[in-house]
């Protein structure tokens, strides 16, 4: 039988991301990995370099994957919702920039440009029919709920109590991101003139 590459490196990246998605790299294993897909460690190494190195190709994967599956929008609600239901479903992505914040801090991250680029367009799609608007910290705020809702399951249940069911909060954040001001309706209470 003929050895399979593809299918070799597509194992890899299946156990390596749930491994990353529970141990995060500095806990992951490369041999559960090797174990997982069915491969030696060898093959990880010379497909993929060091453990860093597939992390950052099974973090590349999922956000692609990601943005694929939720792609920009200017209606900020369906879009908070759409992401919402995108990490209830499937939630290494989440953990696995959580990991990589946990683990990078605040240096910069592998292809950050090119992530930046791509948040651009989700603000872009967000400035939609109001040209004058920044909308920056919408689309900042709207990611966080999304994503914070579901990577939070302790502070959610502690908070909303056991009995908030999960499609209650994604019509939450829903109306929590429609409340949102743009740049042209800021609210003036409190301020001085």
């Amino acid at each position: 039988m003929a050895y399979d590459s593809a299918a070799t490196k597509a194992r890899i990246i299946t156990a390596a991301t749930a491994e990353f998605a529970a141990h995060g790299v500095a806990g992951a294993r490369v041999d559960r990995i090797a174990t997982a897909a069915k491969a030696n460690k060898r093959a990880i190494y010379d497909y993929f370099g060091d453990k860093r190195k597939l992390f950052a190709v099974v973090l590349e994967r999922c956000l692609v994957e990601l943005a694929e599956a939720v792609p920009p929008s200017e209606d900020l609600p369906g879009y908070a919702e759409r992401l919402f239901e995108y990490h209830r479903a499937r939630p290494e992505a989440l953990r696995l920039v959580m990991w990589e914040a946990l683990e990078v801090g605040d240096e910069l991250v592998p292809a950050e440009e090119e992530r930046t680029l791509h948040y651009k367009d989700k603000v872009t799609a967000a400035q939609a029919g109001d040209s004058g608007d920044d909308a920056r910290a919408r689309v900042f705020f709207t990611l966080a709920l999304a994503s914070w809702s579901v990577a939070m399951p302790q502070l959610r249940r502690m908070v909303l109590g056991a009995d908030f069911g999960m499609d209650q909060l994604r019509q939450e954040i829903a109306r929590a991101v429609a409340s949102l001001p743009s740049n042209g309706s800021r609210s003036r209470v409190g301020c001085r003139p």
